[in-house]
Formats: C-alpha cells, structure tokens, sequence
C-alpha cells in the first residue's frame, strides 16, 4: 500500500481509504458482524484512513467505527463529517452548533480530539463567510479537533475552499466520469498544500463493470431512490451521470482495465489514485472481499499518459456535455 501525506493535516495516510457511508445507511442493509468484518479486512490490507460522517445512519458508522478502534487498537486515522443533521441554510452553521456536533462525534467515536472534521457539503454561501471559518479555528484551539477541511459538490466550491489559509482537506467526487476537478482543482491543491479526498471513485458501483440495465437495488439503497435527486444532490449518485451511458461507458472502461491486466474497478480506483494531488481515494466496501479488492488498487503500477488519454476520450464522448458545467 502507498502512502501519501493528508494535506495540511500533516498525517500520512494509505493512498486507498475506506469510505463508511454504507456501514451506516442508505446502501441497504449492513449488520454490525458484517461491518465490523469490513474494517478489520481493510486494515489487515494496509488501509489507515477511515471517513465517515455524523449523519451515516444517524450516528452508527461512527458508533461502529469507535468501537473498533477500541477493541483493536488499530491505527487509523479517521475523518469524519458534520452539516448535514439540520436544515440547509447558511445560519445554521455556528459556533455553537459546531459545538454539539462535534461533541456528538467525539461521543461516538470515544475521541477527545477529532483528527479531522469536514463540513458536510453546506451551501455554497458557506464558503465564503469568515465567521464559519473562525468557528472552526476556534474548535482547533479548544482541542475539539485537530484539522478542518470540507467535502463539496462544485470545482468553484472546491476552489474557494482551498483559498482558505487554514483548510487541511478537500473532498470532492473524482472518478473516471467526473473528470473536471482535474482542470483547476488538483493544481491548485497542489500549490496550496491542501489534501484531496477523492469520493465516489467508482461511480456508485458503474466502473466496477458488474451493472446492467436490468440491475435492481434495494429499497432503501439510494442508487434506487435518488437517482433523480429526490433526496440529495444528484451527483452523489452515479456521479450525476445517466445510467444507461454510464453503463455503456463503463463496459468500455473495463475492456480498458483489462487489456492493462486489471479487473476494471482495481483500475478505476488506481487511477484515481494515482493523479497529482490525490491524498487519498474513498471507495466504500460492504464485505470484506470488497474490502481487500479496493485496498489492492494501492500497490498498482502506475497506469500511464495513454491510460489517461483514453479516460479522457471516453468522458468527452460520454459525459462532458451534461456533466463539466454542472459540477
């Protein structure tokens, strides 16, 4: 497994994370056996950095998270996120909110210090209020967290956000068929020292080659329910893209992977990686096989310009139109 340093964090962190939506909700069922299998799996390959949020099952994959920390010891570093368990709009991002969420997650996750605190996709406003940010810095002093960064929606977010002299991290969706954060956003990171942690790497499952357009999803899986937006932004899921295209677009990716010897998600989440700028990728697992199929993307030989090259070709055919000006 590859390292990289998180940012302004100052931590050094596995190139391939675990992301925790799905031990807490919203990908269908997950029981605490299987969660807990998923985390040991990932640390016995070599993942260090966990991110999860405080709204991830109203609490649970952080609960789930603090309990294995407990028992194992392991060291990992954790990130998690805060915003989202009130209605969104800019007043509602003060001090003294900040306060009880974070108290919230330390309780959660049997913390005293946080190690890294994101804002949790706010409104665009956020970004640029000074107040917001001198909260944070004010959660740094107290001890309450280490670091602060935020995880957004938009290239401009991202890029007011780095602007920013105390933000360690940013996380943003990257993948195969969300290429625009590779115009402005990892150059900019680069020379300001700030983190990127790259969510959604396999676009919701499409780059792992295995959907179809028959493929179902449960219920309460949100591949099903917010494919339109219904719930929340409709880029978190499958990156925004249309499913059909992306299932075209992703068995074109697989030939790809393949013929560079790779099974297409390993590739996927291997590329992402490897980009200038890129701390750390985030790909969720629901088993532990999952779980050591992503961690074993760490360790690939790097893809190369011509690999590059065709991810390009194929996002320009397939997505730039409907997806660069919106996100």
């Amino acid at each position: 497994m590859q390292t990289r340093t998180l940012g302004r964090t100052g931590a050094t962190v596995s190139s391939i994370g675990l992301g925790t939506w799905q031990l807490g909700a919203d990908w269908g069922e997950v029981s605490e056996e299987d969660a807990t299998a998923v985390l040991q799996a990932s640390v016995d390959a070599g993942v260090t950095v966990f991110d999860t949020a405080d709204v991830y099952g109203d609490g649970r994959s952080e609960q789930l998270i603090g309990r294995f920390l407990a028992d194992t010891g392991a060291p990992v570093f954790v990130a998690t996120k805060m915003g989202r368990r009130v209605d969104q709009v800019p007043e509602n991002y003060t001090l003294e909110n900040f306060r009880a969420w974070t108290d919230r997650s330390r309780r959660n996750l049997d913390m005293d210090t946080l190690p890294l605190v994101q804002l949790h996709c706010p409104p665009t406003a956020v970004y640029s209020d000074d107040r917001v940010f001198d909260a944070l810095d004010t959660l740094v002093a107290d001890g309450a967290i280490a670091s602060y960064g935020v995880s957004v929606e938009t290239a401009d977010e991202a890029l007011t956000a780095i602007a920013r002299p105390n933000v360690a991290t940013v996380q943003i969706i990257l993948n195969a068929f969300r290429l625009k954060p590779l115009d402005r956003v990892l150059p900019a990171a680069v020379e300001a020292g700030v983190g990127i942690i790259a969510r959604v790497p396999l676009a919701s499952g499409l780059l792992s080659g295995k959907y179809t357009r028959e493929t179902t999803f449960a219920e309460n899986d949100h591949r099903n329910y917010n494919r339109n937006g219904e719930a929340f932004d409709v880029g978190e899921t499958f990156s925004g893209v249309d499913y059909d295209s992306g299932i075209a677009a992703a068995q074109e990716f697989a030939d790809l992977a393949r013929q560079h010897g790779l099974e297409p998600a390993r590739a996927a989440l291997a590329w992402v990686a490897q980009l200038d700028g890129v701390s750390t990728v985030i790909p969720g697992a629901r088993n532990p096989e999952q779980a050591r199929g992503n961690a074993a993307a760490g360790p690939v030989e790097p893809l190369g310009e011509e690999f590059t090259t065709a991810v390009r070709d194929l996002y320009d055919r397939y997505f730039r139109e409907a997806i660069h000006p919106r996100w």
